[in-house]
């Protein structure tokens, strides 16, 4: 009997343990709740993500750079404007070819179509 009154008891106190811990952990949640309710706070995550949708690609920029170009543009000019590596602007070349946005008229020298 004694081994159960024991075992009760240490059962009750675990519960007042975890029921204070919950209590606990409900208080910090009220608390982020209250802080994403802000109205400073959601102006600025919109704002942060309108400017990651106008961001522009690889294959925009080469793309814009062929576009001025009225005779054609080859890849070391494309290197040159862009600073991006050799192999970023064969890939995108390739891409564009792919779409058929872009042609080559001579070896290594590309038209916007």
């Amino acid at each position: 009997m004694k081994a159960v009154k024991s075992d009760l008891q240490s059962v009750i106190k675990s519960l007042k343990l975890l029921t204070e811990k919950a209590e606990k952990i409900a208080g910090q949640l009220d608390a982020v709740e209250n802080i994403k309710a802000t109205p400073s706070r959601i102006a600025k995550v919109s704002k942060s993500s309108a400017r990651k949708k106008t961001s522009t690609t690889a294959t925009d920029t080469v793309m814009n750079i062929i576009k001025r170009q009225k005779k054609g543009i080859d890849t070391a000019a494309l290197k040159k404007k862009t600073d991006f590596d050799t192999k970023t602007i064969r890939n995108v070349i390739f891409r564009l070819k792919k779409q058929r946005k872009v042609q080559s008229t001579d070896r290594g020298v590309y038209v916007a179509i």
